[in-house]
């Protein structure tokens, strides 16, 4: 199969008519099911800068496979909100009040984007996110510890906002029992995922965990975990020669592809360049090492010649037979 086939099966639309409460997020197409349950299809459109960019070959799977691991490796430490794996690119999970915000956790001063800790030192702002940092750190650099630099949740095509936990409990947003829960979750799953990165050669820089709370008020885990979208990764090898010499570190992430855009245009203010085939194969190709390194498991494409929307209607109508049936 060639590039313009492979690019061709990209799963960029999952709305099916036949499933209630539709709802479409940047990568993800979601459902709401009248027990409680929520049905979450993560397709290969690739977000950044608040908007869409392009359409990732296999990325929904790479999303899905690598959540799942990392939801497997950290049940003991925080409840999530799966419940099963019906296809590769789906997860069902528990319906869930979500707090309106993102722990982001960081332990290396990098980003591109307009909520990054670089950005912003760089500019000269030296007390981010309610944490002063020292004068003469350069970028990429480990940041004296590991920091919590929360935002808030910005509607789709709407920007996150910086924050800090202080404001948010003067809000409202939270109570001061959530966000301590919040933050105590959020470090120990970040640790969790440094462990078993760096044991798989790989640096876990940073993430982002999005939060509800069920029925009994438990601070519970969602959406995803750990994985290429929410998570900066970067080769452990090659970091401290590219660090010396004042190069990128080697990244299985999506900064490859912010940065990418970011050299080409100010992606906040003037059109996006159209990113062409090669380099979204590329891009792929570094989710799916990300996927195998971090996993130990190898990436099952999917089959040649099935479409991959079809794939995944065909395993929801085995998962949810009673939904179909009554159409």
């Amino acid at each position: 199969m060639d590039t313009s086939d492979i690019l061709a099966n990209c799963l960029t639309d999952a709305e099916f008519p036949e499933l209630p409460a539709f709802q479409r997020g940047k990568v993800r197409d979601s459902y709401d099911l009248p027990d409680g349950r929520r049905i979450m299809i993560a397709t290969d459109r690739q977000s950044a800068f608040d908007q869409v960019l392009a359409a990732v070959p296999f990325k929904g799977q790479v999303l899905t496979q690598t959540a799942r691991f990392w939801f497997e490796q950290t049940a003991d430490l925080c409840s999530n909100h799966v419940l099963d794996y019906p296809d590769p690119n789906v997860i069902v999970g528990r319906r869930l009040t979500m707090l309106p915000v993102e722990m982001v956790v960081r332990a290396y001063l990098t980003g591109s984007t307009s909520t990054s800790i670089w950005p912003m030192y760089h500019r000269g702002e030296r007390m981010l996110y309610g944490h002063r940092l020292r004068d003469g750190l350069v970028k990429n650099q480990k940041l004296p510890e590991t920091i919590i630099t929360p935002t808030t949740k910005g509607a789709f095509g709407a920007h996150d906002e910086p924050t800090t936990g202080q404001a948010l409990v003067a809000s409202g947003a939270v109570t001061a029992a959530q966000w301590d829960a919040l933050a105590a979750a959020s470090l120990a799953l970040f640790a969790r995922g440094q462990e078993i990165a760096a044991r798989n050669g790989l640096i876990l820089v940073d993430t982002k965990y999005e939060f509800g709370v069920d029925e009994a008020g438990t601070v519970t885990l969602a959406d995803e975990i750990h994985t290429p979208d929410s998570s900066r990764y970067w080769v452990a090898e090659t970091y401290e020669d590219r660090f010396a010499a004042r190069q990128e570190p080697e990244s299985l992430d999506k900064e490859f592809l912010r940065l990418w855009v970011t050299k080409r245009c100010d992606p906040y203010a003037e059109p996006l360049p159209e990113i062409p085939p090669e380099t979204l194969m590329e891009f792929s190709g570094r989710y799916i090492r990300l996927y195998e390194q971090v996993t130990g498991q190898e990436f099952e494409r999917p089959a040649l010649g099935e479409p991959v929307r079809d794939r995944v209607e065909a395993n929801l109508r085995r998962a949810f037979p009673e939904i179909f049936a009554a159409l």
